[in-house]
């Protein structure tokens, strides 16, 4: 137990994700419990709350906007029960468990909301860096994308996962929750290309590094001419199929000039030996920082054994080296409420993490989790026919099931027909994504509810930090680590990334509810606050196109100050607007 506890790289670590796991046990239980054993308020309730309950039945309110008219908990309790537009979209309704189970503790309630609002953004990153990014890396592979392809579409989807789903799941909801989706893209975006930047900036500023100027003018001018028609997109108010499609065609159109500039200047071979040369070491220095598990990391109790053999010779006997087996062993245990689940329906084929049980129960059990989502999703399904997809769903993962079990190999995973093995963990990834996600944005529009703030404000600040905060460390470490080259693929990853989360993020979603609305326009979710979103970003992004190109693209201070200038002075607006101090 000694060197455990002494080892300071270890200890956060591993307490960090003993407090996590644990914290997601105990929370699902109470939500669980919670949720199937609803308090009885009727019996303790005044008759004034019967008499408000009764009118509340009668009366038609747009949205959850009258909860705050009500001081008592009870009455609240009522209100949230009897209104429809109350009710979580996720799987979790927040709103009936904190009025009516903790309505008496209001601290205790406003701690478990936030204690599961970082379960759930850890669960986001860590199966976007854990599940989503090996499948694509290996697809990848196997399509044989070119690095500059793979970097514009594949690696963009990939650190884009969890804002992607995020918005793809705002726009299924109300309209507040599509509010929501485009203000955690926007927010996003602003941060990436304007935060990060600048800070990036700051950080390197004394290196002198100089970028490439045509692909940072390429970059800007495509980010530009995207958030101009978003703009134009917003003023008219509705779209159409064709018009959302023309929308998310801009990002092919990048996606082949981005092809043609290396094309033409021959910068393929240079990307890839710098690939082949800086990618462990970028690696190294981004993925620890994020906190989340590599797919080449071991697990903690992997990790006290290992460092235990280690130290062993030095200041370790053998009681202390199986007293740190046992431990190794417990915290194991401790880590499966997270990563069970997950693992015992994504398919994994790495080397490292390959397990044939593990293998055959993912592909049996991947069908039955569809089916429990679909079956959730449709509303008009009966529960005749949610039998029936069960069945078919189970049948469907038994046959799988018997056929990996037969193709597959206990020590290394297959090597042959490994497309569909990759293929279904790409699909399963972006389920479990879509699953998080939607109850990400389900717990942030409750908290909105609660706080009294618009759940928009807290999609542009809390779910846009916490989506790109992974950009922000991973570009950080590699403008500082990677030399210039990894200065300048940090600069486009600024740029990159927010304009496929803009474009994809919120151009798919579009499409989708275009195609619901046929042949009428999709009506788009009003929020004016757009508007100032918008021409802040542009403003940022139009600053750095003015002042790098003075600087001999040089990254400098001035650029940077410049940047995080203009994020927080938008900031302060839009936080001062949400209280009430400022008013337009």
């Amino acid at each position: 137990m000694a060197p455990f506890m002494s080892n300071p790289k270890l200890h956060p670590r591993v307490l960090l994700t003993l407090v996590l796991n644990l914290s997601f046990v105990i929370l699902l239980c109470f939500f669980l419990k919670a949720s199937l054993h609803p308090p009885n308020t009727n019996s303790n309730a005044p008759l004034a709350v019967f008499n408000r309950a009764r009118l509340l039945r009668d009366i038609s309110v747009e949205g959850c906007t009258d909860l705050h008219k009500y001081s008592d908990h009870a009455s609240k309790c009522l209100y949230v029960k009897n209104h429809l537009d109350c009710r979580s979209k996720g799987y979790i309704n927040y709103l009936q468990i904190y009025y009516c189970n903790l309505g008496e503790f209001p601290i205790l309630g406003e701690t478990l909301l936030a204690l599961w609002l970082v379960v759930l953004f850890y669960l986001l990153g860590d199966t976007a860096s854990n599940y989503f990014c090996n499948s694509l890396e290996g697809l990848s592979n196997i399509l044989r994308l070119s690095p500059t392809i793979a970097g514009v579409t594949l690696l963009s989807l990939g650190n884009g996962a969890p804002d992607f789903f995020a918005s793809v799941v705002s726009f299924t909801g109300s309209s507040t929750n599509g509010a929501v989706g485009l203000n955690s893209i926007l927010g996003g975006s602003f941060f990436v290309s304007c935060a990060v930047l600048g800070i990036i900036s700051i950080l390197v500023s004394p290196n002198q590094v100089e970028v490439d100027k045509a692909s940072f003018i390429r970059d800007v001018l495509f980010f530009l001419f995207s958030l101009l028609i978003l703009l134009v997109i917003i003023y008219i108010g509705k779209i159409t199929l064709l018009g959302s499609i023309c929308y998310v065609s801009i990002y092919f159109l990048y996606v082949c000039a981005v092809s043609a500039t290396h094309l033409i200047y021959g910068e393929d071979r240079d990307e890839r030996q710098y690939s082949v040369s800086s990618d462990e070491s970028l690696l190294e220095s981004s993925i620890p920082l994020l906190g989340y598990a590599d797919e080449e990391k071991p697990s903690l109790g992997e990790i006290v054994v290992v460092e235990d053999k280690e130290q062993k010779q030095e200041c370790c006997g053998n009681n202390s080296l199986l007293d740190n087996v046992y431990l190794g062993k417990i915290l194991q245990v401790l880590e499966l409420p997270l990563g069970l689940p997950r693992r015992l329906t994504i398919p994994l084929v790495t080397e490292e993490k390959w397990s044939k049980p593990y293998a055959v129960i993912s592909v049996t059990l991947a069908p039955v989790l569809l089916a429990i989502l679909f079956n959730t999703q449709c509303d008009y399904i009966g529960s005749r026919s949610s039998v029936v997809t069960y069945i078919i769903a189970a049948l469907i993962g038994i046959v799988l099931g018997n056929m990996a079990c037969v193709t597959t190999e206990r020590c290394s995973p297959p090597r042959k027909s490994l497309f569909p093995w990759l293929a279904g963990g790409f699909a399963m990834s972006v389920t479990w994504t879509y699953i998080i996600a939607e109850e990400l944005v389900s717990l942030l529009v409750s908290i909105g509810s609660i706080i009294g703030v618009s759940p928009s404000i807290l999609g542009l600040t809390v779910l846009a930090w916490g989506n790109s905060l992974g950009d922000l460390i991973a570009n950080g470490a590699m403008a500082l680590n990677g030399g210039p080259d990894g200065a300048q693929m940090a600069i486009s990853g600024c740029f990159a990334g927010p304009m496929f989360n803009t474009l994809m993020g919120l151009g798919l979603p579009l499409v989708l509810s275009a195609w619901s609305e046929q042949p009428d326009p999709y009506v788009i979710p009003k929020d004016p606050s757009l508007y100032e979103t918008l021409l802040f970003l542009m403003g940022g992004v139009l600053w750095a196109l003015v002042i790098l190109p003075r600087k001999n693209m040089r990254l400098d201070k001035s650029l940077g100050a410049g940047l995080l200038s203009v994020y927080l002075c938008f900031l302060f607006i839009r936080i001062a607007m949400a209280v009430g101090f400022v008013k337009f």
